[in-house]
């Protein structure tokens, strides 16, 4: 049955009181009902029955027309209708109704991301407003750079930074002192790394700057939507237009540009920004950076190391988990001391339709809004006009150098995504190559589009793309014309994990939840460098202006949002640890989507989502404000996690200079307490045990409840936490026992903490392993 909100979202008040005091009209009662999976592919019986619903309620088929605005019929069943408030309340509890929620007036804003996530000045007790903006924290990002004169990085009504800053403004190619300001208030580059490895850089060529300024635009990108202020008007061509802002606009900046154009971060160049960003100051550290799988040992790897350091000192160090997904085990920065974030979608889409010479019509995504689309052009697939100096293979997906010139003249090329070549990019460039006029690229669906903007393609699903060979197989002369790209906004399930961000377990430490929480990281805008080549394709036909915001999608757009919302939470909590803060993230995020219901990941096929695509869940800002009990870590525990991981004790020594006794146990591994817990082979009865610390009412009593994991067992003790002025820490036990005697996959559960207004929930992740004892008897 469906449920039906009991009171009315602050936010939608104001919003639409605001819109009756400035348009004088009467409220329009609209309301989304929300039915889940179409049961039929049969779009009209879809839209029928939604009439059906409408006229049981309201008395007849002629107002249920009257009443219906939009049936949603193509990736969902529902629709919109203005109904009554006790009409609505009915609707809610017809079977087959997911759920029923009043429409919201909603503002056009480019970075979408931060109202999506209702990190909105509008919300007096919201983060934003109890954050002051982000008032009084650093931020540290070490990414290619910045261009500093970028309006997101205007210091209009910015404070002088504090004496305690030590940073610097270093100067070089393009940059000097006067770029810095009371918004970016530190600026460093570091290459001799670099070019130990690949030789000296010459910036004369244009590629690169050797000084803070950037020349690829990522860095710019991620500070932007960290901390970027307001810039009104902004968009990319044309799409996605409305004001720009950063997460905690009111942060200081600092920059540490690690990485360069040219390709690649040296691990020497990245430890000493580390050891600068700490010495100059910086309340967090955001690097959307890292390497992929086979992971270095902790004592290894330049962000693990680099970050114990600053989480030792009170600094909070968000990292990407990176953009190798969806298979298992591609994630990355897997320290426990680190938040890692995995990325995900919002509810903004760029829908573009392809019409097919017999009228009936596609919905695919696209960036494009060049020169004119709107006319038919002939369509060929790839596979059917490959060269003839090619081995056949890959011109399905439109590889390079595999489709005939003369063949592909002027014409539309439909390329199928495969498993040597998965990007739309190649595939556009190749086409272009050979003087087509655009591209359809059929792959996997997932809401992240990658189609270049700089050239027509517009990407679909496998389905449509399908359709499009049987329309071209039944038509001696098939044809095809696109529309330009549009932006819409709160016409798609929201959130998902995006197809491309890397999942768990941690292939290093699976005892280790990773990644930690999830948020915006599709299709985001935010600032960029004009610098930067305006085109994917270098190509002189598809030349540009240059770009001064982007839409970009990756976990690295996605670590920067966290890195805003560890800011505003720093600014109410200085005194909180990083680990306490990532507690707060993980026990307060959201399992759910913007209907209620359990978030899915992209894949192949899509699923619901669990803690290995998004660790503790979705981000929920304004949540994390109070999140009532918190799981706390001291520096000396990671020192002992990393002796129970097998490393020697000179090596711990070097690496932390803790002299910490610790016993070798691999207990203690599952004994860290983490905001999750995560047994990788249950062999048979195993406890764990956790620390809570009160930071809600003085005096509180907190009453367990379990969600087990499929096949197991699962008791608490206590399973009531009490807590006044003289107890503010509470341990407790939690044994798992397997019901199952045979080796299994992991499963999943949630251990909640309530006291009536708190909601503190650990994710609970198991595999049963085989019994050797067992096995061996029987």
């Amino acid at each position: 049955m469906a449920s039906f909100p009991s009171s009315w979202p602050c936010d939608f008040v104001l919003a639409l009181l605001c819109s009756l005091f400035l348009l004088g009209l009467a409220s329009s009662n609209v309301y989304i009902v929300y039915m889940g999976e179409r049961h039929t592919d049969e779009t009209n019986l879809v839209e029928d029955s939604h009439h059906q619903i409408l006229a049981d309620i309201l008395g007849s088929k002629e107002s249920a027309k009257e009443s219906i605005l939009y049936s949603y019929k193509h990736g969902f069943s529902g629709f919109a209708a203005v109904l009554s408030l006790s009409q609505a309340k009915l609707i809610a509890d017809v079977p087959g109704v997911v759920r029923v929620v009043p429409n919201r007036i909603l503002n056009l804003h480019t970075t979408r991301s931060w109202d999506f996530l209702q990190v909105r000045p509008q919300i007096v007790d919201g983060i934003l407003s109890k954050g002051h903006s982000g008032l009084g924290t650093i931020i540290g990002v070490m990414d290619t750079g910045i261009w500093p004169e970028s309006e997101s990085f205007n210091d209009n009504g910015m404070k002088k930074f504090p004496s305690r800053w030590k940073g610097i403004c270093q100067e070089g190619n393009g940059f000097n002192r006067s770029h810095c300001n009371r918004k970016i208030i530190g600026a460093r580059w570091y290459i001799k790394g670099y070019e130990a490895e690949f030789g000296k850089l010459d910036p004369s060529d244009g590629v690169e700057f050797l000084s803070p300024r950037d020349a690829s635009g990522h860095g710019t990108h991620t500070s932007s939507t960290a901390c970027g202020a307001l810039v009104e008007n902004a968009n990319f061509r044309g799409l996605a237009q409305g004001l720009a802002r950063g997460g905690a606009p009111s942060s200081w900046l600092a920059i540490y540009k690690v990485c360069w154009a040219t390709g690649g971060c040296s691990s020497a160049d990245l430890l000493a920004a580390f050891d600068d960003a700490i010495y100059d100051g910086v309340n967090i550290i955001s690097a959307s950076l890292g390497s992929p799988p086979p992971l270095s040992t902790y004592v290894d790897d330049a962000v693990a190391i680099g970050s114990f350091h600053a989480v030792a000192r009170g600094i909070s160090v968000v990292c990407s988990a990176g953009n190798s997904g969806p298979y298992s085990e591609s994630v990355i920065n897997t320290a426990p001391w680190v938040i890692t974030v995995a990325a995900s979608t919002i509810d903004r889409d760029f829908p573009a339709v392809i019409t097919l010479g017999n009228n009936q019509t596609l919905v695919g995504q696209s960036f494009y809004t060049g020169r004119v689309v709107n006319k038919f052009h002939p369509i060929v697939y790839g596979a059917d006009i490959a060269a003839s100096d090619s081995d056949g293979t890959g011109a399905e997906s439109c590889d390079l150098e595999t489709l005939n010139a003369t063949l592909a003249r002027g014409k539309v090329v439909l390329c199928f995504q495969s498993r040597s070549q998965r990007l739309a990019a190649i595939a556009s460039k190749s086409v272009l190559k050979v003087k087509g006029v655009g591209v359809i690229f059929a792959q996997f669906p997932t809401k992240d589009v990658s189609c270049p903007w700089s050239f027509p393609c517009v990407q679909v699903d496998f389905a449509a793309g399908t359709s499009l060979l049987t329309y071209m197989a039944a038509s001696r002369n098939p044809v095809v014309k696109f529309s330009f790209s549009k932006t819409v906004i709160g016409q798609q399930l929201a959130p998902e994990i995006a197809y491309f961000s890397s999942r768990g377990p941690s292939s290093l430490s699976p005892s280790v939840l990773k990644p930690d929480i999830a948020a915006p990281g599709v299709d985001i805008l935010a600032s960029w460098s004009p610098a930067a080549p305006s085109s994917l394709l270098n190509s002189p036909r598809t030349k540009a202006s240059p770009l001064n915001f982007k839409l970009d999608s990756g976990t690295s757009m996605a670590c920067p949002h966290i890195s805003g919302i560890v800011a505003l939470l720093k600014g109410i909590h200085p005194k909180w640890s990083p680990a306490a803060i990532k507690s707060a993230l993980v026990t307060t995020a959201s399992m759910k989507d913007e209907y209620g219901q359990n978030t899915v990941a992209e894949g192949a096929p899509h699923k619901q989502a669990d803690p290995f695509d998004y660790g503790g869940g979705h981000v929920d800002p304004n949540k994390v404000l109070d999140p009532g009990l918190i799981y706390d870590i001291e520096t000396s525990d990671y020192v002992c996690f990393l002796y129970a991981m097998g490393y020697n004790r000179s090596s711990i020594r070097s690496m932390t200079k803790v002299n910490t006794p610790c016993h070798k146990s691999a207990k203690f591994l599952l004994n860290l307490n983490l905001p999750s817990i995560t047994i990788p082979e249950l062999k048979q009865r195993l406890t764990v045990s956790r620390t809570v610390t009160n930071v809600g009412p003085v005096n509180s009593i907190y009453i367990a409840r379990v969600q087990a994991p499929a096949g197991i067992d699962v008791s608490i003790e206590p399973w009531i936490l009490s807590f006044n002025s003289t107890i503010k820490k509470v341990k407790f036990k939690v044994t798992f026992c397997s019901q199952l005697k045979v080796q299994g996959r992991y499963s999943f559960g949630n251990l909640y903490w309530e006291d009536g207004i708190h909601v503190v929930r650990i994710p609970l992740i198991v595999r049963i392993v085989i019994n050797n004892h067992f096995y061996s008897e029987t």
